[in-house]
């Protein structure tokens, strides 16, 4: 099959895809189809892909893609034949499925759908429902050593809740997706707490009072050690520049992360208690490597990303009041320095309130809403910014925000571009055809 044939065939499929079955990207709750049932159907149909490969699952509210990124990096530098899956994508929907940093290709990502058509299947999976077998179904075909797979969306009736992995990970819990997984912490640790399975390790990265109690009792019931990152830190020290947090006397000498800021430190420490439990044999340059060489192995993009200097240009998919109180804090830093403009626009399914309330009120703002069905209109947002104080205009879309922020502004000032994975997404397709 010729190169421009499988352009044509995979530019079909994916938009059938996007098309027509239920995207929770673009339409939120009304495509999420919680349940293990099609799944595990549809899992079965391709001969159960999940039961052959050896998976770390990675849970949580914030930071799951950066420490199933780290911890991917880190075995693929050790010469582990290395899965990674994690979602949503921002500009290729082949970001999601990789090994070894190399995305699927399309023509797999054709053959994959044509199997499936072809089987006739009783059952209407949901897209993300196809995409966990299709990623299952390709790290199973190229035999991966290993595969790091970062839940969708909750944890107990996710769909990636079929594996049963050598270690799992829930990062953090706070309040995000309060429709469809609580309005309360402990109920959101609930469904979180689902992945946790019989005899297997799980490592947390952070939990207090009510929340670690439903994960120690969660442990308990399955027989599961549980190990708290938060009380077992691997570093001595951190030391943060505008490139790098270096962490010292690490099990694996001291250590460099592109990853930078507050939030980081507790991810790269989740990670490391997850490497000290994992039941491979890692050699300590590599994991340094692993962690110094995590956007180019991953392909990770998105967290506090710099795109440009003079000015600086960065973007961050942030997009709740948990990851919030880090990007504020280091935003209303900077615009004690230096001018800072944001180009900020939402979803509506997101707690946009506390969000603003935490948002520097020094910076100038430029409204806007990211392409995406579930958008916050930049006027309404704008409305709802003023009355916290932040003053700004509204646009259309994410290209002319970013234009009239760019306009004018000092070398020495920072634009800053978020407030959804889906403002990062354009900014970043934007970006690349520019």
């Amino acid at each position: 099959m010729n190169t421009d044939n499988i352009e044509q065939l995979y530019e079909e499929i994916t938009e059938w895809m996007f098309r027509q079955i239920p995207m929770f990207q673009d339409l939120g709750a009304n495509a999420y189809k919680p349940g293990l049932e099609r799944v595990t159907i549809l899992a079965e149909a391709f001969g159960s892909p999940h039961t052959r490969i050896r998976t770390i699952h990675v849970a949580g509210t914030n930071g799951k893609g950066s420490t199933s990124s780290l911890l991917a990096s880190v075995l693929t530098e050790n010469s582990l034949r290395t899965g990674l899956f994690t979602s949503p994508h921002l500009v290729d929907f082949r970001e999601r499925i990789r090994i070894d940093g190399e995305m699927i290709s399309k023509a797999e990502v054709v053959d994959f759908i044509k199997r499936y058509r072809a089987m006739n299947l009783d059952i209407e999976p949901s897209f993300f429902e196809l995409t966990t077998v299709m990623a299952l179904d390709w790290f199973a075909s190229r035999n991966v050593d290993v595969a790091v797979i970062e839940v969708g969306l909750g944890g107990r009736l996710d769909s990636t809740n079929i594996i049963s992995p050598l270690v799992s990970v829930i990062t953090n819990i706070s309040l995000d997706h309060t429709a469809l997984l609580g309005d309360t912490p402990e109920l959101i640790a609930y469904e979180k707490a689902g992945i946790i399975k019989k005899d297997i390790p799980v490592v947390i990265g952070r939990a207090e009072g009510g929340v670690r109690k439903v994960f120690e009792e969660k442990a308990k019931t399955e027989g599961a050690p549980v190990y708290f990152a938060q009380d077992n830190l691997l570093y001595a020290e951190v030391s943060q520049s505008d490139d790098f947090n270096i962490y010292s006397d690490t099990p694996w000498g001291n250590i460099e992360c592109p990853l930078t800021g507050e939030c980081q430190i507790e991810n790269a420490n989740t990670v490391f208690n997850v490497l000290k439990h994992l039941p491979l044999k890692l050699n300590p340059e590599k994991v340094a490597d692993g962690f110094r060489n995590v956007c180019q192995n991953s392909g990770l993009m998105g967290r506090w990303t710099v795109m440009s200097r003079n000015p600086t240009v960065v973007c961050d998919t942030g997009h709740n009041p948990g990851g919030w109180q880090f990007l504020g804090s280091r935003l209303s830093k900077l615009s004690e320095k230096a001018p800072l403009r944001m180009v900020i626009g939402f979803v509506n399914d997101k707690d946009i309130t506390s969000v603003l309330k935490m948002m520097p009120a020094r910076a100038e703002y430029f409204f806007t809403a990211p392409s995406v069905k579930r958008a916050r209109p930049a006027e309404s947002l704008k409305s709802m910014a003023e009355e916290h104080g932040l003053k700004g205009e509204a646009y259309n879309d994410v290209a002319s925000a970013f234009a009239a922020a760019k306009q004018g502004m000092s070398a020495d000032g920072t634009i800053f571009v978020g407030g959804s994975t889906f403002v990062v997404a354009d900014f970043l397709n934007f970006s690349k055809k520019s």
